[in-house]
């Protein structure tokens, strides 16, 4: 007989096929009725994960970290239920779940690997239990939204102090690391796991003015670090109260960043070192790449199939993707606050000569309306290697001003507001390899373009 939840969930199924159907997509409209139905549904159907869930969250990389993940895992065999399209509140999470129940109540899956909002990782973690936490990182992001780091912070602290999950937490982030302080204080307390870079000679020279988390959260004093690598992540210390950054048992050390082609690290973990060749560029990708090492390893996972996941990953669409448009080839980067800003241009100055590029700039409710991050950013690194940039967007003319203080030649600098005609002049105006630099809800509207043009396909197929 079928029970009372699965009457809803086929109900919620049929809502978000009539939706799709309708061109309105339809990654979260199941879940979010069904929640309505059903309240507890995201805990009621995992319960039927016979191996659990793991669960990713971060401001920067949790799509991409949760695809790493994913890569690794399924070389061995194992079955996910994954919110692969990126839906990551409680209505996503719940339509992944939905979307994997089959008619005789079981699930076409046995493990859960869910990426989830930073806002909402409270109520999906209490609904999961997962068997494994990864928090990645804590950058400031849509202030109008989630409020200061510190608001973040101590919602998550409470989440790691109720949840019997492994901990999987970035040691270079003095704002994650310090979660630790839930299970006791230790650093080397059972159920956690910290990763981090080890190697100084990527260290930047100077704090980056976006960095965030400068002071301890224990006693308030200011950190001093002995090497940044990326905005306020990197090796610190607290000499007024002691606090440091923890020892990562997964690290990575001989790191070659190789522009947008990809990254090259030793990957070192309590099983031994493996040579990574990461085919996605930047830091922020190789700090993607640990995250989801530390992660696959704490569930079980062999270190030669965290190698092998690694090699065979492809980036998530608008995470450094690819697309070959009117003759040309499109490389597709997001930038949605200023440390992750920072490290895209950081990437782009390793590339030779100059380069043409589409930036857009929305400030929908899901980017943030507060575009004054793009003063953060440090655009002056790419300043005197832009030969033609293409401002699109509803806050074009904004970057466009921005480009222009940060040394562009007003000359190359061009403003098509409508997302279309500012892709067909980034297109017209040069030839070779073009860069969209676009926000996050600008990235979702230009796949929708590219879909329609048929660069790309689509996420709901």
């Amino acid at each position: 007989m079928i029970g009372a939840l699965d009457v809803k969930v086929a109900a919620a199924r049929a809502a978000g096929a009539v939706s799709r159907r309708a061109g309105r997509g339809g990654t979260s409209l199941p879940g979010k009725l069904l929640m309505r139905l059903e309240p507890h549904a995201i805990g009621r159907l995992a319960a039927r994960l016979p191996h659990g869930s793991a669960v990713i969250s971060a401001t920067n990389g949790k799509t991409t970290t949760a695809a790493m993940v994913a890569a690794i895992l399924e070389r061995g065999g194992t079955r996910l239920v994954h919110n692969r399209a990126g839906a990551n509140m409680a209505g996503g999470v719940a339509s992944a779940l939905l979307q994997a129940t089959r008619r005789d109540e079981r699930l076409a899956g046995d493990t859960g690997l869910f990426e989830v909002d930073e806002f909402w990782l409270g109520q999906v973690v209490d609904e999961l239990h997962p068997r494994a936490l990864l928090l990645a990182n804590l950058f400031r992001d849509q202030l109008d939204r989630y409020g200061e780091l510190d608001t973040i912070a101590d919602r998550w602290l409470g989440v790691c102090a109720r949840t019997s999950a492994d901990l999987v937490l970035n040691a270079d982030d003095p704002t994650v690391a310090d979660l630790g302080r839930a299970r006791g204080g230790d650093e080397a307390a059972a159920g956690i796991v910290f990763f981090g870079v080890e190697d100084d000679a990527i260290a930047l020279s100077e704090m980056q003015h976006a960095a965030d988390a400068k002071h301890c959260r224990r006693c308030g004093a200011p950190y001093r670090y002995e090497a940044i690598y990326l905005g306020h992540l990197g090796r610190y210390v607290c000499d007024n109260c002691g606090a440091h950054r923890p020892e990562p048992q997964v690290a990575a050390s001989d790191v070659v960043l190789e522009g947008v082609r990809g990254a090259r690290f030793t990957l070192r973990a309590p099983g031994g070192e493996r040579a990574i060749a990461l085919p996605l560029p930047g830091l922020y990708n190789v700090y993607n790449a640990l995250g989801a090492a530390a992660l696959a390893l704490a569930l079980g996972a062999p270190l030669d199939d965290v190698a092998a996941g690694l090699h065979a990953v492809s980036p998530a669409f608008g995470r450094a993707e690819t697309v070959r448009l009117s003759g040309r080839e499109m490389s597709i980067l997001l930038v949605k606050n200023p440390a992750g800003c920072n490290e895209v241009l950081r990437t782009l100055a390793l590339e030779p000569g100059e380069h043409d590029l589409l930036a857009i700039l929305n400030d929908n409710v899901a980017d943030g309306r507060d575009v004054s991050w793009v003063w953060d950013a440090d655009f002056e690194v790419l300043a005197g290697r832009v030969r033609h940039v293409t401002c699109s967007g509803t806050r074009a003319a904004e970057m466009a001003l921005r480009l222009k203080y940060a040394g562009v030649d007003p000359a190359r600098i061009g403003v098509a507001a409508c997302l279309g005609d500012g892709l067909d002049r980034a297109l017209a105006d040069g030839d070779g390899r073009l860069f969209a630099l676009p926000t996050y809800t600008a990235m979702l509207g230009l796949r929708d373009l590219l879909v329609a043009r048929g660069a790309a396909g689509s996420s709901f197929a």
